[in-house]
């Protein structure tokens, strides 16, 4: 029986959702490769023990006498680095989105996420923002700019990375992304709330309504992005710290203090051993 999300899937949803990419260039008798190729060829780093796919074909053509660039990643021939960044440089990461969300939807569409709800059925997602990429010497209008102690200018790239997660379990199921910019905030905070934000307005829709509770760290939990959670139909689970929550925390030292805090146990069954968990 043939894996219905194997890897020949995989990479048939990735060509169908690049297919469509627009070409920025003036056509003229240097246009041979294609955005197509450029971008294929960038993804195929990720099956390749080089962090260069044409130097990996390269290496493969010295090492076997022959190149498998077509076999692995369906392209004749690979653009050069400086080559690719000019095809896909005008292009946004956004428009991969669809290959996260078109795996979901096949996933969910298999049954392969039954096992990964919990707190009555619900899906957890945890959302926090990450650095993808920094540079002393490369500037690019997409990227935070800040001042380090020691001089120099730091641009970095971060990004809000939800993914699907379930206790016990090492793999998480990556969600589409939301790729942070210098106009969202002049901070971290700011940053990082904006970008939850427009992802919730962009992606919540396929995702929240099927009992999604959200997982988030102390900075991206405010009154009106748990408000807009629950718009969607999702849930909040979050951390608050005591002095950036003192109304809060105090509220709960209360329930503390008057037994209004109950502890809750959950039991998990792992082969003949039974996994007790207390919490209140």
């Amino acid at each position: 029986m043939t894996n219905p999300l194997g890897f020949d899937a995989l990479k048939g949803i990735v060509q169908r959702r690049i297919d469509p990419w627009p070409d920025h260039r003036t056509q003229g008798p240097n246009t041979r490769d294609s955005v197509q190729d450029a971008a294929v060829g960038a993804l195929g780093v990720f099956f390749t023990p080089s962090p260069s796919c044409l130097e990996s074909q390269r290496h493969r053509q010295q090492a076997k006498g022959h190149k498998n660039a077509w076999t692995l990643c369906g392209v004749k021939t690979i653009p050069w680095n400086k080559q690719r960044r000019n095809l896909l440089a005008p292009l946004m990461p956004s428009q991969l989105d669809g290959v996260c969300l078109e795996v979901f939807s096949g996933l969910e569409h298999h049954g392969w996420l039954a096992n990964v709800r919990v707190l009555s059925q619900q899906r957890l997602v945890a959302m926090d923002g990450t650095q993808y990429f920094s540079s002393y010497a490369i500037h690019g209008p997409h990227g935070l700019r800040r001042h380090t102690t020691n001089g120099p200018t730091l641009s970095d790239h971060t990004a809000m990375t939800p993914v699907i997660v379930s206790p016990g379990c090492p793999e998480v199921i990556a969600l589409p992304p939301a790729f942070i910019m210098p106009q969202d905030g002049h901070d971290t905070q700011d940053c990082e709330r904006v970008a939850g934000t427009r992802w919730m307005d962009q992606h919540a829709k396929p995702v929240a309504p099927d009992g999604v509770t959200l997982l988030g760290d102390d900075l991206s939990r405010n009154q009106p992005l748990c408000a807009l959670a629950l718009h969607h139909g999702g849930h909040v689970l979050c951390v608050c710290k005591p002095d950036s929550h003192a109304t809060l925390s105090e509220r709960v030292a209360f329930w503390q203090a008057h037994d209004a805090v109950t502890a809750c146990a959950t039991r998990r069954r792992g082969g003949r051993f039974t996994a007790v968990t207390m919490s209140r």
